[in-house]
């Protein structure tokens, strides 16, 4: 079907040209929201409309009549009506609708997928300081930015991830002067210890770890504890490698990996913070006042001026982002994504502006950003806010425990970023079709289960599946499955575009009410053998697509459940 709707779409951009030769509209199908109105629907003559003064319903009726003279709609499309103000509502011949069945089967596990493109894009998601262990939120900006990843990859992007953190600044001074009062004895309660300090159990552990002198080592450091309580430098070193590498087993447990860690500390060290501000400054883009330097960031659209250094001598927290990002346009990443709390919202506007300020060659509006509202989690009907291992919020750890990682990344993903979302650790839990990711994955596991049995109770030979005649699919399930099929390339193209991952969650759950009907409705294992052949390359397919569609989202596609 993906090939009859590329030419549908090319015959329906010729005879467009033809109505309006000097600004034709884009040729677009849309999915009818109800299947009776037709496969397929068009809205261009309610486009033109408009511009060439026309009554819509009219010129829908004069588009038919060309459309129909076109060979790609005599040979695909049954028939075309027109309905309310000019809309065009077509119904696809049964072959046009099994087709994609052999078009999966022939791609595979990439179907849907683009190729390459040559263009870098860095994605870069969690980039949590190393003060302790990684919360919930940390974890919804995890599933995001992994399947935002994912799906750019399907596009054709060459995509890296990047991890940034800071391992000095005033975080990380309270995290070793927190360590170093547990190893000399103080604990969270008792007099002389700081409102300040971090209170979790994961304190003591660093403290005891490093009095045994031990070596721990994290995707992107290693250290070894002198063991001398007084050794606050070392302490803060070691507190760091631990706290990364507790980082690493979180993001080990939910299956994302890095290819890049980037620390806060190497924009000073490198001279790169100075150089940037050297550039505002020479760009004429700043100006001194009350001791402080400031952007002029309002004529870059900022609702004020910023300021970058204050008057103690140090830089306010968007001056080293201009120069990290400065730094990856540098390093050929001309799309970059951010993946951020709702709380990062105020400085996007500053970031954008120091980099448009610095004349850097950079465009306007880069960075991109897909900003996310945190998570509240329920458990026995009750908010969870407490975590033994953090001492003051949920870890994403702690969720993967409860229920599964397949569970954490479907549930996390499937609600707009920018929403808030109520992490349900019971519904996680339950069999049934109200869990989304159970109701999606048992769709998968059922169509293997079919399969197995189609294999070993009936000889069926999986090899024989391409050569299946389709012709045989015409009933309205086995419709209306393959047109849910047919989607999954423009589906990913659209989420990509839009950094949507909950598209693919909402789709994915669409097919499995597809297939799900279809299993209530039609019997696949029947005495015709050619009827039950092609059935089972619409299961094949189907399972494909679920397959390939969770796979985006970082999550297994079980076989048997």
């Amino acid at each position: 079907m993906i090939r009859a709707k590329q030419e549908l779409l090319q015959a329906l951009a010729d005879e467009l040209a033809v109505l309006a030769p000097t600004q034709p509209p884009a040729a677009a199908f849309e999915s009818p929201k109800q299947a009776a109105h037709g496969d397929l629907a068009c809205t261009s003559a309610m486009q033109l409309a408009k511009p060439l003064k026309k009554n819509p319903r009219e010129l829908a009726q004069t588009l038919i009549d060309g459309l129909k003279q076109r060979e790609a709609f005599e040979r695909w499309v049954d028939s075309m009506e027109i309905a309310g103000p000019g809309f065009i509502n077509l119904r696809l011949k049964a072959a046009a609708k099994q087709q994609i069945v052999a078009e999966v089967m022939e791609a595979g596990d990439a179907f849907g997928r683009q190729p390459a493109n040559g263009q870098r894009v860095m994605v870069e998601f969690v980039s949590a300081n190393p003060t302790g262990p990684l919360h919930v939120g940390h974890g919804r900006q995890a599933a995001l930015g992994d399947a935002i990843c994912n799906l750019l990859a399907t596009q054709g992007h060459e995509v890296t991830r990047e991890f940034y953190y800071n391992d000095a600044g005033v975080q990380i001074a309270t995290l070793a002067n927190s360590t170093q009062l547990r190893l000399k004895g103080l604990k969270p309660g008792d007099a002389g210890w700081p409102e300040a300090a971090y209170n979790g159990e994961y304190i003591a552990d660093i403290a005891a770890d490093f009095m045994a002198k031990k070596t721990v080592k994290s995707d992107d450091r290693e250290f070894t504890a002198s063991g001398d309580p007084d050794d606050l430098d070392g302490i803060r070193q070691f507190a760091v490698a631990y706290l990364r590498h507790e980082q690493d087993l979180d993001l080990q447990a939910f299956g994302v990996k890095f290819d890049r860690y980037f620390l806060e500390s190497s924009l000073y060290t490198s001279g790169r913070v100075e150089q940037t501000v050297q550039k505002l400054v020479d760009a004429g883009k700043t100006y001194e006042q009350d001791g402080a330097l400031w952007l002029r960031s309002t004529d870059y659209g900022d609702d004020k001026d910023r300021v970058m250094r204050k008057s103690d001598g140090t830089y306010t927290y968007f001056v080293p982002d201009v120069a990290y990002h400065i730094n990856k346009w540098e390093r050929g990443y001309t799309k970059v994504v951010n993946i951020q709390g709702t709380d990062h919202h105020g400085t996007i506007a500053r970031v954008r502006a120091g980099l448009q300020a610095a004349d850097a060659g950079i465009p306007a509006g880069y960075p991109d950003y897909v900003l996310h509202k945190m998570v509240t989690v329920m458990k026995g009907g009750e908010e969870v806010k407490i975590s033994k291992r953090a001492g003051s919020y949920v870890t994403l750890r702690d969720l993967i425990e409860w229920t599964s990682r397949d569970a954490v990344r479907f549930f996390l993903i499937s609600r707009k970023a920018d929403t808030e979302f109520v992490f349900d650790v019971d519904l996680a839990l339950e069999q049934d079709n109200a869990n989304p990711v159970y109701y999606v994955q048992y769709a998968h596991a059922r169509i293997c289960s079919v399969i197995r049995n189609w294999q070993g109770d009936h000889g069926g030979q999986p090899a024989a599946l391409p050569s299946a005649d389709l012709a045989h699919l015409v009933q309205p399930a086995e419709s209306a499955l393959m047109l849910k099929l047919a989607e999954f390339p423009a589906m990913l193209k659209t989420a990509a575009d839009n950094l949507a991952p909950h598209d693919v969650a909402f789709y994915l759950r669409e097919v499995a009410s597809a297939y799900h009907t279809y299993y209530a409705e039609v019997r696949f294992l029947v005495e015709d053998v050619e009827l039950m052949r092609s059935r089972m390359a619409l299961l094949t397919a189907t399972r494909q697509v679920l397959h390939n569609g969770l796979a985006v989202l970082g999550v297994s596609a079980p076989e048997k459940m």
